[in-house]
């Protein structure tokens, strides 16, 4: 049931790609000074046939500062059609895929805030940005010059250190308040188990089914069932495209009633069936999904942060490395 993916002419990954070749950006773990507020630090840089248009959609669960570098853009948000270029926006979390076209080629600086973060480092409610974009710079990430200040063609991870410093210097100036525990704790129980109840979970954090609804609306921008629904359909998403733990696949097929309750999901939030989904790349999909996946897994320390994740060329299970060594060394060969 996954997607088999394939390279597509005109399109070459310069910031990571899969073992297909589908491009994929350097994203990662915040430092961890920034790890209350920072969900994921993510450079993606793709160098497109300045006449090719890539036509997609992008879903995220978390709210995002973005700074473009490059690329002309195009986004149909609720509001009507947004045209961007090489500047900053801040992007709301997403309740439904959203379409997106970018022509030429592209350079973006993604900073993921968890939820809540919204609130205490910019006194922003979540539920007004919810599938929305704003021309806004909150952070600073530019600095008004030249390709905002960051080097030309420097090393993506030296493009996101650069944007860690300035962020840095923001929260150091601000001293902001940390995001509600509360939702910390419902955004790693819908990593774990989004087939939970709000009131089980309420039960577990000793808490009234109320104050949840109450801090989820808050925080997440949407109601705690609607954030529960979504997780499911993400992960069901990434393991279509081939970005998830080959051995979640059962879980995540588990988590309906029945075929038509998934398919009937899925459409929901990502407008086609899961068939008509993994039969095409999703080259802008797959950028965001990576980094949701990839971030998942780490925080349900399932892999370490930085190293190889289940898409990777290279990467072996923890079943594997275990027949392995029953088998004396790799794919059981002999001394």
């Amino acid at each position: 049931m996954t997607n088999e993916g394939r390279r597509v002419e005109g399109v070459e990954p310069r910031s990571g790609a899969t073992a297909d070749g589908r491009p994929l950006s350097l994203n990662r773990a915040p430092a961890p000074d920034l790890a209350p507020w920072i969900g994921r630090i993510g450079v993606t840089r793709v160098h497109v046939d300045a006449d090719r248009a890539i036509a997609c959609s992008v879903f995220n669960d978390l709210a995002f500062c973005r700074l473009a570098l490059k690329g002309d853009w195009t986004a149909e948000t609720p509001a009507g059609e947004m045209q961007l270029g090489a500047e900053p926006m801040l992007v709301g979390p997403q309740a439904r895929r959203m379409d997106l076209t970018v022509r030429g080629g592209f350079e973006v600086i993604n900073i993921g805030l968890r939820p809540g973060a919204l609130s205490c480092l910019f006194d922003r409610a979540s539920a007004p940005l919810v599938n929305r974009i704003e021309r806004a710079d909150p952070f600073g990430l530019s600095d008004g010059r030249d390709n905002h200040g960051f080097p030309p063609d420097a090393p993506v991870e030296e493009i996101a250190l650069i944007a860690e410093d300035r962020i840095r210097a923001f929260i150091e100036r601000t001293n902001p308040k940390r995001p509600d525990p509360v939702s910390t704790a419902f955004e790693a129980a819908s990593f774990l188990d989004p087939n939970i109840s709000p009131s089980d979970f309420a039960a577990a954090q000793d808490i009234s089914l109320r104050q949840v609804e109450r801090i989820v609306r808050r925080d997440f921008g949407m109601t705690p069932r609607t954030v529960l629904r979504r997780a499911r359909a993400m992960d069901l998403a990434c393991h279509l495209l081939g970005l998830a733990d080959g051995r979640e696949e059962q879980d995540f097929l588990l988590r309906y009633f029945d075929q038509s309750h998934l398919i009937r999901e899925f459409q929901h939030f990502f407008g086609v069936t899961p068939h008509a989904f993994r039969a095409s790349p999703r080259i802008l999909l797959t950028l965001n999904l990576e980094a949701r996946a990839a971030r998942r897994l780490e925080e349900l320390a399932r892999i370490a942060p930085g190293a190889l994740r289940p898409w990777h060329a290279g990467w072996v299970s923890e079943v594997e490395e275990e027949e392995e060594e029953k088998a004396g060394g790799p794919a059981g060969e002999e001394e």
